[in-house]
């Protein structure tokens, strides 16, 4: 199935594709990878290719769930083949990455181990789990045990042991996700009796290409696991074609494809592929149950959120302290907590210099509105004393207040219960306003294994395989359930988090997962997660199904709550309905939703299903009236065109129409404009892709790209990106 590549490929992918700082010149990268999609066999296609253009490399071939083939050729002779009627359409090759994860500052007392999650009778027995990523240590006491086999998709053999330093950067993902799936020895996974499968699909650095992706789920696919793990993606919020129809296809077929969300929260829109397909059981992160610090002034009953950074000591202050803002003019903090803004000097830098002028501690007030996270970690110099982040807000009340008079602030805590990780990526998609994720699952404080050992992490990747280890357990409970099922447990089951500020299904989905509770249901909501889309026209009617099964031997009995009336949306829901033992019943969920009358933008909720004398269902929705705050563009490339060494192909999505689109290049150093590359007029919404001649498009180099939107409506939004031309 998969062919030898040559070395000459392997070092353009390494160097091209895989080094996350690499920048390779065009005119040294002779050769040119694609994805295709094909009609027919493609396996006779690949014989074809083979055959009659030898010059072309057949990389991969596709056939269980992206019907397609992979090549590797120069322009010149790809070009030939661009009048081939088998093919369909041709992808360009997408960059993934293990989803950046962090060295979790918590403290033991707050380490969270895999099978923590795991109240059942239940260990996965039996059950295949694919675990797709930086390969895995399987030499490790935890995990041998465990381990059945795997395949390297970067140096394509049976050894997916992870990258080690004499092959680049060395990685440790894979292992720690593994670890939480099924360790079992020192420390315990999730299902520790489940049976691993390791796919290298992501080299040196954590990083590959849709090409390894792609492969790497057909070959779980004839290994026929259970359940696939991706704690991987993007940052594109919009579906990355080959790779969405390999999970769709994967869901189709059966098998769930657990996804990791993405850690580029807190904001709105941020969920990357291939979280965003469809069928994709995305997760994200929830924190665990720890203490909070705050500083508070009781006079005039303020509370000032910190959040601490990491690489420096826990906030352990126990006394009233006084608060001085640092400046050029004062430096002068000894024994005090010392008030420091952000800008351009790096953080690891304003904490060094508190600590040096004596301050017990540190708080960087944010240089625009919200809160931000940041980072100390420096091995060889650690920070020693603790430094938080807050608030612009905040920073401003306490710069105005300690310029007044001596502004002394008690350090106080709390017990936060579980929320929402400020780092997990949230939704809903652009372009088809899905709710993502789909549930959460714990992300912070992991202690899992990794090469040589164990280490605590955070990260959706952290969260993701306690889904997937969660999908074993119930595999293991009930066999002859199908994917829907098992899905659809864990998302009726899952447990709605109701804080303010996190209750929104954009940000948490269904809620937090109970496996237990998964386990013992005895009624499934199949797709729960009502979108309703976008509206633009003055009134219209929306209507939407959901499949409720009861699983049980007993009649159960049902009651829809209405949710609170807003003006401009009116619901028609059945009131009451019985299901009998066994039964599956499709019912109607209608809005009508009159856009004059509501604001624009997104709008989002809950319907609450009651069955009689037990629990509540909570089915998250979302409509989108006329106009959202979501990003205007996704998905900026700018490359040779496929099968031509004379031309560039520009392609954008638009997630609304647009007045005109315009691409101006600037120098990127000192930032002077040099001239417009493009500029195009009344666009729909959907894909941009134009052509550009090598002559149109002018001289070569490295240029930052500003690609500014003009919308219908006067607004306009840029973005940027740093492009090479030959």
């Amino acid at each position: 199935m998969y062919k030898k590549s040559t070395i000459l490929f392997l070092i353009i992918f390494i160097l091209f594709f895989i080094l996350p700082t690499t920048y390779m010149p065009l005119a040294e990268v002779e050769l040119q990878p694609i994805i295709i999609e094909v009609e027919g066999d493609p396996n006779v296609h690949r014989e074809y290719i083979e055959t009659y253009h030898p010059f072309i490399e057949v990389v991969a071939v596709y056939e269980k769930l992206f019907n397609g083939l992979a090549l590797l050729g120069s322009p010149k002779n790809l070009q030939r083949m661009e009048a081939l009627e088998f093919i369909k359409n041709i992808h360009s090759v997408q960059r993934y990455e293990a989803i950046e994860w962090r060295k979790s500052t918590n403290h033991s007392e707050t380490m969270i181990q895999p099978f923590d999650l795991n109240t059942t009778a239940y260990t996965g027995k039996g059950v295949k789990v694919g675990v797709i990523d930086t390969g895995i240590d399987y030499d490790h006491p935890d995990l041998k045990l465990n381990y059945i086999s795997g395949f390297d998709l970067v140096d394509l053999d049976d050894d997916p042991m992870e990258t080690v330093p004499e092959q680049g950067i060395p990685t440790a993902h894979g292992t720690h996700v593994a670890g939480i799936i099924a360790a079992d020895g020192e420390i315990k996974g999730v299902a520790p009796d489940a049976e691993i499968y390791a796919y290298r699909a992501l080299g040196p650095g954590g990083a590959g290409t849709s090409v390894q992706v792609l492969a790497a789920m057909e070959r779980a696919m004839e290994d026929e696991v259970d359940v696939i793990n991706l704690s991987l993606g993007n940052n594109v919020n919009i579906p990355d074609y080959p790779t969405s129809v390999a999970v769709n296809r994967a869901s189709e077929l059966g098998i769930p494809v657990v996804i990791a969300n993405g850690n580029s929260g807190p904001d709105d829109w941020t969920v990357g592929s291939p979280a965003t397909a469809d069928k994709a059981l995305s997760v994200g992160a929830a924190t665990s149950p720890r203490i909070i610090p705050y500083l508070y002034e009781s006079f005039e009953n303020k509370v000032v959120q910190l959040y601490e950074m990491d690489g420096s000591p826990s906030w352990e202050i126990s006394r009233s302290n006084e608060v001085v803002e640092v400046s050029e003019q004062n430096q002068s903090v000894k024994g005090k907590i010392a008030l420091l803004q952000r800008g351009e000097i790096p953080f690891y830098e304003l904490a060094q210099s508190a600590e040096k002028n004596g301050a017990i501690a540190a708080v960087i007030y944010n240089n625009e509105p919200g809160i931000f996270q940041g980072s100390l970690q420096n091995e060889q110099n650690p920070i020693n004393i603790p430094v938080a982040s807050i608030s612009m807000e905040d920073g401003k009340w306490l710069k105005n207040h300690s310029e007044k008079k001596s502004l002394y602030m008690e350090s106080a805590y709390w017990n936060q219960e579980v929320t929402i990780a400020t780092f997990s990526s949230r939704g809903p998609v652009t372009m088809n306003w899905n709710i993502k994720p789909d549930v959460l699952a714990p992300g912070t404080g992991i202690w899992s294994t990794v090469p040589g050992g164990h280490e605590q992490m955070d990260g959706t990747s952290m969260a993701a395989p306690h889904v997937t280890g969660a999908v074993a357990l119930i595999k293991e409970a009930h066999p002859d359930w199908t994917r829907e099922q098992i899905i659809g447990a864990l998302k009726t089951t899952a447990e709605r988090l109701q804080e303010q500020d996190t209750s929104e299904p954009t940000i948490q989905g269904m809620g937090a997962i109970r496996p237990d509770k998964a386990i013992e249901t005895t009624t499934i909501i199949h797709d729960p997660q009502l979108n309703f889309g976008k509206v633009d026209s003055y009134r219209e009617e929306l209507s939407l199904e959901i499949t409720v099964e009861n699983v049980s031997e007993d009649p159960q009995h049902y009651t829809f709550e209405y949710s609170k009336k807003k003006n401009g949306m009116y619901w028609n829901i059945p009131r009451a309905f019985t299901l009998e033992p066994n039964e599956i019943k499709t019912l109607p969920i209608e809005l009508s939703v009159t856009t004059s009358r509501l604001e624009e933008g997104v709008h989002q909720g809950w319907l609450t299903l009651t069955k009689e004398n037990e629990e509540d269902y909570y089915l998250p929705y979302i409509v989108v009236n006329k106009n959202a705050d979501q990003p205007k563009t996704a998905g900026f490339e700018f490359s040779l065109k496929n099968f031509s060494e004379d031309a560039y192909e520009f392609r954008l999505y638009l997630t609304e129409p647009a007045r005109r689109v315009e691409v101006d290049l600037y120098n990127p150093e000192t930032l002077f404009h040099n001239r417009k590359l493009l500029a195009v007029q009344d666009l729909q919404e959907g894909l941009l892709q134009k052509e550009i001649s090598k002559k149109e498009a002018g001289p070569g180099g490295f240029y930052l790209a500003i690609v500014t939107v003009y919308l219908e409506d006067g607004r306009y939004e840029s973005s940027q990106s740093m492009i090479y031309m030959e």
